[in-house]
């Protein structure tokens, strides 16, 4: 007999796989692959085929670990949190020693390994790393909230938790954040703070210690952005360098100095804007634009498929971080909750900052684009989070299944028991 419709979609909707999510994250991966083709083989007269196919075997790298991600449930992810955050330090400290010199001399940033041929940014697994090692911290706060009571006294108590938390959260962000910024590398530094914001929401700490913690960062913010304005000395014994000036310079005013600090941003715009509605078509490019490859990517979607293909873009992207949003709802796990605020944070920071930087709204950092920018760093750490994200959904399905048929055996060992006892009364009455 065949099965009914109705059957058919309920099994669906109780299998393992996040489907909406990993058929979201197969819509970006063919978006990026055209897009990549686009930017690296169709714009040139002596084109290969190399980055294309470079950028779609680390999709299939990525796509391996997306699966193996899934099978690690919250027993394995909590004990090696700490274990991973470590390691990322070791690989951060590591790259200040033997990173690139051709690429920091390029970039300023001391950000990369060079390993046969192949570049590797640490600071980008180390995202992923810090996210699984926040969720722990979350998780442990969870409970020590839970075993205080509400008496009058256990409100005290309360407040004291949560500026104890707060401090520990500051302490174990404050390595990879120094550590980046020992790099040149501002924009992933950025990232790790806003990261370290959207957890703290979440996180269930009270809104009279949130508050005042913000307002008190965004004074700094503000103060920062006074001496970047009137007072660059101070700055540059601080440690910053002339070139993320230069990036503020060219953001503030994007067509003055077109022949130099703000060349990249004013034919990123020009790009954009000679998109219109529909756009000049695949691999037509009439604006050139540095790396528009990598960082400056957008620009190269808006000039070929305009305004309408740019929203497709972000449509993805909406029902992408939708999807993570309800596998969170969906679970009351701290855990899992906290790691999913992280991760969304993550992606809607690139996404917001790489585009906004593209169309002169933000400075210039170098903030790729989430899964269309060509780069393995940034491409794998991306499919591992959509990975950790779908293993919420994997293992608390068989968790369920697995308590179910434990129900039924021990429901089978009881009636089996019950049986053989009631045998046993039966034969005793017998003998009597």
């Amino acid at each position: 007999m065949k099965r009914s419709k109705y059957q058919r979609v309920k099994n669906l909707t109780q299998t393992r796989y996040d489907f909406p999510l990993l058929l979201t994250l197969l819509a970006l991966m063919l978006y990026s692959m055209i897009t990549v083709f686009s930017t690296t083989y169709l714009q040139y007269e002596e084109a290969s085929l190399l980055p294309t196919l470079m950028h779609g075997a680390w999709f299939l790298v990525g796509l391996v670990l997306v699966y193996l991600m899934m099978q690690l449930d919250r027993k394995t992810l909590f004990r090696l949190a700490p274990l991973a955050y470590f390691f990322g330090l070791f690989l951060l400290i590591l790259v200040l020693i033997f990173y690139d010199r051709g690429l920091a001399q390029a970039s300023g940033a001391r950000s990369w390994f060079s390993i046969g041929g192949l570049t590797f940014q640490p600071s980008e697994l180390m995202k992923l790393f810090y996210i699984i090692m926040m969720g722990r911290l979350v998780d442990d706060y969870t409970r020590d909230c839970n075993r205080i009571g509400y008496d009058e006294m256990a409100v005290r108590d309360q407040v004291g938790l949560d500026w104890r938390f707060l401090l520990k959260l500051f302490a174990w962000s404050l390595p990879p954040m120094l550590l980046v910024v020992l790099q040149n590398d501002f924009g992933t530094m950025l990232v790790f703070m806003m990261i370290l914001v959207g957890i703290i929401f979440v996180s269930g700490i009270s809104w009279h210690i949130i508050l005042p913690t913000f307002l008190v960062i965004t004074l700094l913010f503000l103060i920062l952005l006074f001496l970047v304005v009137y007072d660059r000395d101070l700055l540059l014994n601080l440690g910053f360098q002339d070139y993320q000036f230069s990036r503020i310079d060219s953001w503030l005013a994007p067509f003055e100095n077109t022949a130099s600090e703000s060349y990249q941003l004013s034919q990123s715009i020009k790009a954009v804007g000679s998109g219109k509605m529909f756009g000049k078509g695949l691999g037509n490019f009439e604006v050139y634009v540095p790396v528009r490859e990598s960082d400056m990517i957008f620009s190269s979607i808006a000039e070929n498929f305009g305004f309408i293909g740019s929203s497709l873009l972000i449509l993805l992207y909406f029902i992408l971080i939708y999807c993570m949003i309800s596998a969170a709802f969906k679970t009351n796990d701290s855990f899992y909750v906290a790691m999913v605020a992280g991760i969304v944070t993550l992606f809607a920071f690139h996404i917001i900052e790489n585009i906004g930087m593209t169309i002169g709204l933000l400075p210039l950092t170098g903030i790729p684009l989430p899964f269309i920018s060509q780069g393995g760093s940034a491409l794998i750490t991306n499919m591992m989070c959509v990975g950790l994200v779908a293993s919420i959904r994997y293992n608390e399905r068989q968790t369920e299944k697995d308590h179910q048929q434990n129900l039924v055996i021990r429901l089978a060992r009881k009636l089996t028991k019950e049986a053989n006892l009631e045998r046993f009364r039966f034969i005793r009455t017998e003998e009597v």
